[in-house]
């Protein structure tokens, strides 16, 4: 790996252009050469997979949104007129969803992938999010979908997410992981403000004096959801098939720590394509000592920051592997 992580630098750094002068461009060529252990990376049948699933808690009043709002999203996605559909349009991005856990019956001709492991998680300030079996199954399941695109010659992946309710998990996963104070993790989410919010952080710190849960297993059982859960078996398996990983903001970044806790090497596949504006995305961030690719403060999920940071990472191989050396262009370096 020492040897190809010094060839790849010297293809780098003998482009047609000073030292350096590509700046993290230069770091994701890097990156993407050597996690596909190659001098000429390719971004083969990039998808996006999109789970959804309902949280129990959305019941207490943590969202601004009613939980109806997750099932008629995934309709919204269906329908090809939510921002992810805009933006995987634009950017060559195949899109599928996936019900892991949506508290609606969808048609069955409905070209979803039905994964429905439960109709929702339990509401956590009464009892544990799922059962261990249910969290294994949307592991297994997520892990399953991602053998299903390596078939079809897919080596890139984003995963977003769909679910009312689920900053809360999402903040309650990274104060347990993180062991950071809880009021450093929960944010607006959709777009509580004031006493709503405060309220929000309230309820959360009484869901996590109620589990105990302390590895990350049981953790993700007793404070996930199943959109979170299938991610994150997700991504366990996109590493082990060596596929790129396009992360997206807060919630998937909280799947991706639960990834970490299991396996911490699977930062290896992991581009960050932005820091979201949810409070403590920038913390997520910072405890796994990684770079985004953009910060345009958006904060909405579904995998869009992903989706909107994909050019850059497409211009990092293309430089890469199309840009001309010193020699070949006949350019006088500065030697």
């Amino acid at each position: 790996m020492n040897e190809l992580r010094d060839q790849l630098q010297h293809k780098i750094d003998t482009k047609t252009k000073p030292l350096g002068a590509l700046g993290q461009l230069e770091d994701l060529a890097m990156q993407i050469g050597l996690w596909q252990e190659t001098l000429t990376p390719e971004l083969k049948d990039p998808s996006m997979l999109i789970f959804a699933g309902d949280h129990g808690i959305a019941e207490a009043g943590v969202s601004a949104y009613p939980k109806d709002v997750t099932w008629q999203m995934v309709m919204n996605f269906m329908g090809g007129g939510a921002a992810i559909n805009v933006f995987c349009r634009l950017n060559g991005l195949s899109l599928e969803v996936v019900d892991a856990g949506v508290d609606h019956d969808f048609p069955e001709d409905l070209p979803i992938v039905h994964a429905k492991v439960a109709r929702g998680t339990k509401n956590i300030l009464e009892e544990p999010a799922m059962t261990r079996e249910q969290l294994e199954r949307a592991m297994a399941k997520g892990a399953e979908l991602v053998r299903e695109r390596v078939a079809t010659g897919c080596n890139t992946l984003g995963f977003g997410e769909m679910g009312i309710g689920n900053t809360s998990a999402a903040a309650l996963l990274m104060h347990k992981y993180l062991e950071l104070p809880l009021e450093q993790c929960v944010g607006a989410g959709t777009g509580l403000k004031g006493e709503a919010l405060e309220r929000k952080l309230d309820l959360l710190e009484r869901a996590s004096k109620l589990h105990g849960g302390k590895d990350a297993r049981a953790i993700l059982q007793q404070f996930g959801g199943l959109e979170i859960a299938m991610m994150t078996g997700a991504i366990l398996e996109a590493h082990r098939l060596r596929v790129l990983v396009l992360v997206d903001g807060f919630i998937a970044t909280s799947a991706l720590l639960a990834a970490w806790k299991m396996k911490a090497d699977v930062l290896e596949a992991c581009v960050f394509s932005h820091c979201s504006d949810e409070s403590g995305h920038r913390r997520m961030l910072d405890a796994l000592g990684v770079t985004p690719v953009l910060n345009l403060h958006m904060r909405l999920g579904e995998g869009s920051g992903a989706a909107v940071a994909f050019p850059v990472i497409r211009a990092a191989v293309a430089f890469l592997d199309e840009m001309s050396s010193f020699d070949a262009a006949g350019v006088s370096s500065n030697d």
